[in-house]
């Protein structure tokens, strides 16, 4: 399990060589890492970690469901949007294990999405030997 301490409302964090180090302290030298996000207002994705990148997801997800749309969900929490902005997302992602390491390309990191922070997180990981 990786812990996390977000310090933004809405924020990608690269939790890669966390995940790497598990895998790697398995002891897997082939078969599968699964990693999730038990938090409805948070996601996992792939993708690249470049600054522009990073900033244009954030955008195009506050774009897509914003803050303050008159959501029912508001009543409650007043954070309907970010549970919505997890819809659009992964609760989990699956990479293969080869020769002991994430099989990633050259560009692929592995992120917890937070929607709804400042936030103690939890990411789980489990590996799978294959």
């Amino acid at each position: 399990m990786i812990g996390l301490r977000t310090s933004h409302k809405s924020e990608l964090v690269d939790i890669t060589e966390d995940v790497s180090s598990i895998v790697r302290d398995s002891g897997a030298d082939k078969g599968i890492c699964i990693i999730s996000t038990r938090h409805t207002t948070s996601g996992i994705i792939i993708n690249e970690n470049e600054s522009g990148l990073v900033s244009d997801i954030l955008a195009m997800l506050r774009r897509l469901v914003p803050e303050g749309g008159g959501y029912a969900h508001d009543r409650i929490d007043n954070n309907a949007h970010a549970h919505l902005q997890a819809v659009l997302l992964n609760s989990s992602v699956t990479v293969p294990i080869e020769k002991g390491s994430l099989l990633l390309g050259t560009w692929q990191r592995v992120f917890f999405v937070e929607l709804d922070g400042p936030r103690s997180r939890k990411v789980h990981v489990s590996v799978v030997r294959g």
